[in-house]
């Protein structure tokens, strides 16, 4: 029997102020009502085009240090985007940061989350 997945959590010091900055970048609605998940000050979620992000307070939280192999980034997540240059600066306006800015033109640049989360941007810039 296949199986349905329901979120993509992402551990973090502060769960909201996460949820919120994804909300910036996709858009969607942060800790909607939904009889799945309670929403405090431990979890939040960002419900986005029917898939739904969760936020998980991990108090002891040691975020990835992309990328050092010490501190691996476990996984991460690829947006792709109409307007780059938008989402470039939205990312920055909202507390990420830009890891590589891919100088060699492959396509994407890797940013971080302001948890320290690697994640991509991928379209034409």
């Amino acid at each position: 029997m296949p199986a349905t997945l329901q979120c993509i959590v992402l551990d973090c010091p502060e769960p909201v102020v996460l949820a919120r900055f994804y909300q910036a970048l996709l858009g969607g609605e942060v800790d909607r009502p939904d009889p799945r998940w309670r929403v405090d000050e431990d979890w939040s979620t960002l419900h986005v085009n029917g898939l739904v992000l969760g936020f998980q307070r991990s108090f002891d939280y040691r975020p990835p240090r992309w990328p050092d192999p010490a501190f691996p980034q476990q996984f991460h997540l690829d947006f792709e985007v109409d307007d780059f240059r938008q989402s470039h600066h939205q990312v920055l306006a909202n507390g990420g940061r830009l890891l590589d800015p891919d100088l060699g033109g492959r396509g994407w640049r890797v940013y971080a989350d302001p948890a320290g989360h690697p994640f991509c941007l991928l379209g034409d810039y």
